[in-house]
């Protein structure tokens, strides 16, 4: 059994010291520090589990091609623009402009005629002052939501990978089902015909020719359900992959999934903190966060607006006087907003992003317990399908051992041709058994590394 042993750390909700399988999930989980997650795509940690060149060409195909995967990329780069937005929006716009105004004159000898103003040069529009937090608060969501997106990506990457793996092992246990049941076919067949010639001859009876008879007709139905299933698999899998399923190539059928050449072991030893680093539950962190600072920018909405405008250039009364110096002139102006009534509009705003953080923080909790739910049912499997696995192997080889007994029996008349086909139906049986314990096995090897976050 794997034991993945828990560090003393406050953060990871199971308590230090226990192993994983063994750690409870509290209620109320603590807010964990301030994550360093990066945009860019770390190292495929499945490399060091995928030990067939197959499975691993399949991998690289779907990471390449899949459709799924593609929107999420997409996903990230958008984040990254509404980031590049709210950081803007906490920066002045600055910009040339040329004004013209032309208004009566209200005093003086030249009162009531009009007179024009001209003005031409740098403009500072509209720009809000941070006083109270709200743009870096906005700033601060839009970084937490291009981590998550980033998150979001390798959680796709992770869930595609495990899926496709599957998938592969499937298609392989497909194949070996297919082998294994033509073989049953062609020996049934063989043995129809023996029986044939052997009832002609007055030495077997018509029960025996029918039983005979009914082996084959089941054996072929078996092979065109599992050539069906086949098919569907190879479609399956060619979803993944982006591609059709003619472009998939075939597995190596000289390895069987008895074999240790398609998945390793999960190594022994890893820390409970890699649950933290779920991709799923650092998505769900960051979404939390982004809800928290959403919360601070709708409290600091209730604080006044403070607002700055600026111009400076030439102004003069010609327009050829914008072109001549001493005519230098700036203005500037600064405005300050309370709102004092909005139907409750502001207050709404808070109540909602306060709901929104709420939930937030509930559905980070939960991937946190889903991480150790989905981590304790592979461990529960890792033990389990092994020692299934090594039973149905020894109930293998009694089932072929006694076929050859019983077949040495029938040869010499102590047995009847009834007692074979339940030997050979034995025989089947336990071989298709033994076939899905095998890839019950690998599958959940390929299940204990995405539960750890593919550590």
């Amino acid at each position: 059994m794997l034991a993945l042993v828990g560090c003393a750390s406050p953060q990871p909700p199971a308590p230090g010291g226990q192993p994983l399988a063994q750690a409870e999930v509290p209620d109320r989980l603590p807010l964990p520090a301030a994550s360093t997650v990066s945009t860019e795509s770390t190292a495929p940690a499945w490399r060091s589990l995928v030990r067939s060149p197959w499975l691993a060409g399949l991998v690289e195909q779907a990471l390449a091609h899949n459709r799924d995967l593609g929107v999420a990329l997409l996903n990230v780069e958008r984040a990254q623009a509404q980031l590049a937005l709210a950081d803007a929006n906490r920066l002045p716009a600055v910009g040339l402009g040329a004004n013209l105004s032309r208004a009566p004159i209200s005093s003086g000898p030249n009162a009531g005629k009009e007179a024009s103003n001209w003005s031409a040069g740098v403009q500072l529009s509209t720009w809000e002052i941070d006083l109270f937090g709200r743009l870096a608060s906005l700033s601060q969501a839009a970084r937490a939501q291009l981590l998550a997106s980033a998150a979001g990506r390798r959680a796709a990457e992770l869930t595609l990978t495990a899926a496709v793996l599957q998938a592969g092992l499937v298609l392989q246990a497909d194949a070996e089902l297919i082998a294994i049941t033509r073989r049953s076919l062609d020996s049934r067949q063989e043995s129809l015909r023996l029986t044939g010639l052997r009832e002609a001859a007055g030495a077997a009876s018509q029960l025996e020719l029918q039983a005979q008879q009914g082996l084959v007709a089941q054996a072929a139905a078996s092979l065109a359900q599992l050539s069906r299933q086949q098919a569907q698999d190879r479609n399956a899998l060619g979803l993944l992959l982006g591609s059709s399923a003619r472009a998939i190539a075939a597995a190596d059928s000289s390895a069987a999934l008895a074999d240790e050449a398609w998945i390793a072991e999960v190594p022994v030893g890893l820390n409970s903190a890699l649950l933290l680093r779920r991709p799923d539950v650092v998505q769900a962190e960051q979404a939390m966060r982004a809800a928290q600072a959403n919360l601070a920018a709708a409290r600091a909405a209730l604080f006044p607006s403070i607002t700055l405008t600026a111009q400076a250039g030439q102004a003069s009364a010609q327009l050829s006087g914008l072109f001549q110096g001493g005519h230098f002139g700036y203005s500037a102006a600064a405005g300050l907003v309370q709102t004092i009534f909005d139907g409750g509009r502001r207050q709404a705003g808070i109540d909602s992003a306060d709901s929104a953080q709420r939930i937030a923080q509930a559905q980070y909790e939960r991937a946190i317990q889903a991480a150790f739910a989905d981590t304790a049912d592979a461990l529960a499997g890792l033990a389990t399908w092994r020692d299934q696995a090594l039973a149905q192997a020894a109930a293998t080889t009694a089932a072929r051992q006694a076929l050859k007994l019983t077949q040495l029996r029938t040869a010499q008349g102590a047995a009847s041709a009834l007692e074979q086909l339940d030997a050979e139906r034995s025989v089947l049986a336990a071989e298709q058994a033994l076939l899905q314990a095998r890839l019950g096995e690998l599958a959940n090897r390929v299940a204990l590394a995405k539960a750890l976050g593919g550590y």
